[in-house]
């Protein structure tokens, strides 16, 4: 089994949370070494990689962070 480990990722809900304030919204994924939160789009291609048989078939038991350029030790 693999999956994929996201970092923060915008979506509509973001601003929606009504527990989130307008200053919590606006630093959403600043502290990502790229200063921002992944669109959507941006790690849609890891999940299609491991739904696609021709890809990842011989791929197991991978956990593919998506951090926005942190990095992992391991």
């Amino acid at each position: 089994m693999n999956c994929v480990a996201p970092g923060p990722v915008w979506t509509p809900l973001n601003a929606a949370d009504e527990g989130t304030t307008a200053n919590e919204v606006a630093k959403f994924g600043s502290d990502t070494p790229l200063i921002r939160p992944a669109q959507p789009e941006e790690i849609a291609s890891a999940y299609v990689f491991f739904a696609s048989v021709a890809d990842s078939s011989f791929i197991t038991g991978v956990v593919l962070p998506a951090l926005g350029g942190e990095t992992i030790g391991g």
